[in-house]
């Protein structure tokens, strides 16, 4: 299946219309852009023995936005052509009024190229897909006779943007994706637990459906389903937990990051508004955004106005040094964007989102961290959890935990919550590991009914007090 590069101004419309409409929806706007976007994707589930469900995908469409002052005009459509893109300017005329603002400079170029812009989805044909996903049910209950149930899916996607502004700058960014989940279910003595593991990245789909990839992704995912056949009830109250690394950064990312975008600062609510300066954390912490690291799931090239990506520090040795920003957040409060606009797809305008979020290791190591833990929590799974922004509240609930005693490691246990608020946790942070690691490539990140691929990580961490969740008495 051959995929022709997308040329929206060659076959769509003539690039002189498109910035003639662009420039009359942006008059008297402080700024505004043409997002053009095709996308396709093709996802496999293998489930039950057999396949059970594939889809392909594909779509295409604009969005016209001019933005003055708070307020944005946004209007788009499935139709690239100039009589829809007319339509569009009429509706997002409705913001911009009478004008009256200065339109902003556009983005820095960059000539960065993260990833790859070959098409993951025809790279590999749907027959060896096929095959790959039966090999990995067989792998699984050959492994164990308890597994009795196993479901792995592979999808791959690609998506081309081209971001047209007002002063005629224009960019391109090609964006591939792909991803391998695992998960099994196993059963013993009546009892049923289950394991999962996934991964992936910008990068060809080659590699990932390859055996020396996926059987470790296997075993993994039989492994933690087997721990979790042993699992005791958690116990429940206020005690010290140590985290993994990698993966429960998303405790970060969901507690901390979200409440370090722009936007919720600039309207102040956030737990974080108006404390640039100030000690958010305990000392040593620094945790950054990064959407330059090549490959990763939550990079991109540029974002979703047109501006590069970048390495943003936002906590740094404990001190809030700054917020994710888009372009008209970052205009409002006087700072400098910082590559964070970003949006679903063409059918959503975008807001400051989060990218690569992890936090920096330190000296410790490991082992020595949890044979400091007395009386507590070791955690090194989570599944989902959720937030309240406007204090960092969050709870999060593990799906491969341990009791620690006198630093010693027992059994592990099921149903454990993890019950706290960003602001408290980050400034009770007591050991940071050597071990940073970033998780396998599986984060999404829902906002304002909007998702976005993301990536997270964390070293080993301590945090002291924390309220356990659990089953037992």
């Amino acid at each position: 299946m051959s995929h022709a590069p997308f040329r929206p101004f060659e076959d769509r419309v003539s690039r002189e219309t498109a910035l003639e409409i662009l420039q009359s929806a942006c008059s008297g706007a402080d700024d505004g852009e043409l997002f053009i976007e095709r996308r396709t994707a093709e996802s496999l589930v293998f489930d039950d023995g057999k396949l059970k469900n594939a889809t392909y995908d594909a779509s295409e469409g604009f969005g016209l936005r001019a933005v003055l002052g708070e307020v944005a005009g946004y209007a788009h459509s499935t139709e690239v052509s100039e009589t829809s893109l007319r339509r569009a300017l009429k509706t997002t005329r409705l913001a911009v009024g009478s004008g009256g603002g200065t339109l902003a400079d556009a983005p820095s170029p960059t000539n960065a190229r993260l990833y790859s812009d070959a098409d993951p989805i025809s790279e590999v044909s749907f027959p060896a897909k096929v095959e790959t996903l039966r090999e990995i049910d067989a792998f699984l209950r050959d492994l164990d006779s308890r597994v009795v149930q196993v479901s792995a899916v592979i999808a791959a996607s690609l998506q081309e943007v081209t971001i047209l502004r007002p002063d005629g700058v224009e960019v391109s960014d090609t964006r591939p994706m792909t991803r391998v989940n695992i998960s099994v279910i196993v059963e013993q003595d009546g009892r049923r637990e289950s394991g999962s593991v996934g991964g992936g990245g910008r990068f060809a789909l080659g590699g990932l459906i390859e055996p020396e990839d996926w059987k470790p992704k296997a075993r993994e995912a039989l492994r933690i389903a087997l721990v979790n056949l042993e699992a005791v009830p958690a116990p429940a109250g206020m005690m010290d937990v140590v985290l993994g690394p990698g993966w429960p950064g998303i405790l970060l990312h969901e507690a901390v990051g979200h409440g370090l975008e722009g936007d919720f600062n600039r309207k102040g609510s956030s737990a974080f508004s108006g404390r640039v300066g100030e000690r958010v954390a305990s000392k040593g912490v620094t945790v950054l955004d990064d959407g330059t690291i090549p490959n990763r799931r939550g990079s991109i090239t540029v974002d979703d106005e047109g501006t590069p990506s970048g390495k943003n520090t936002l906590i740094e040795d404990g001190i809030l040094v700054g917020y994710m920003q888009d372009r008209q957040n970052a205009r409002l409060m006087g700072v400098a964007p910082t590559g964070n606009g970003r949006r679903e797809s063409y059918a959503h305008p975008p807001m400051p989102r989060m990218t690569n979020t992890y936090m920096m290791g330190g000296d410790a190591a490991p082992a020595d961290i949890l044979a400091d833990l007395k009386d507590g929590i070791y955690a090194v799974g989570f599944g989902g959890g959720q937030v309240d922004i406007t204090n960092g509240k969050f709870v999060f609930s593990c799906t491969e935990a341990y009791r620690v005693e006198n630093g010693k490691v027992g059994a592990p246990v099921k149903g454990a919550t993890l019950i706290g608020d960003g602001a408290t946790a980050m400034q009770q942070i007591r050991a940071l590991g050597n071990d940073m690691a970033l998780d396998p490539g599986m984060g999404n990140c829902g906002k304002a009914g909007q998702w976005v691929p993301v990536g997270v990580g964390q070293p080993t961490i301590m945090i002291g007090g924390l309220t356990v969740g659990g089953a037992a008495g």
